[in-house]
């Protein structure tokens, strides 16, 4: 008796199951495909202001994606520890500037800065 019940359980289960993939149709709906956040068109568009005649092979866009995400996660993570050090609990413009200074070496920080400081400046003016 107790076999019955429960493999009447499990069909009820089953068809629950098989019903969320359903649509109100009966038809079966297909799943959207996560998406897959990547800097490849930010890449792509800078590429074309330096190297307009340029193309890119998708294995050196995923190797520049994952330069991106690597300096991006190194200079957030620095931003945070220098903010717990703090006692702060926002990460300012000032917290990133001192992480790129702290991650990237000598030229390559200056430069670094001064582009963010004009994107920050620029940001700005068009908030107002």
């Amino acid at each position: 008796m107790n076999v019955a019940v429960e493999k009447k359980g499990s069909q009820e289960d089953s068809e629950q199951e098989q019903s969320c993939h359903r649509s109100p149709d009966g038809e079966k709906k297909k799943r959207k495909k996560a998406r897959k956040e990547t800097y490849s068109s930010y890449i792509y568009k800078v590429l074309r202001q330096v190297h307009p005649d340029t193309g890119i092979s998708n294995k050196a866009m995923a190797i520049l994606n994952s330069f991106v995400n690597d300096i991006f996660e190194r200079i957030a993570t620095e931003a945070s520890k220098l903010a717990t050090y703090s006692k702060k609990s926002t990460i300012s413009s000032r917290e990133i500037q001192t992480s790129v200074r702290l991650i990237l070496p000598g030229e390559l920080a200056k430069h670094t800065i001064s582009e963010g400081t004009k994107s920050v400046t620029k940001f700005s003016a068009g908030a107002k």
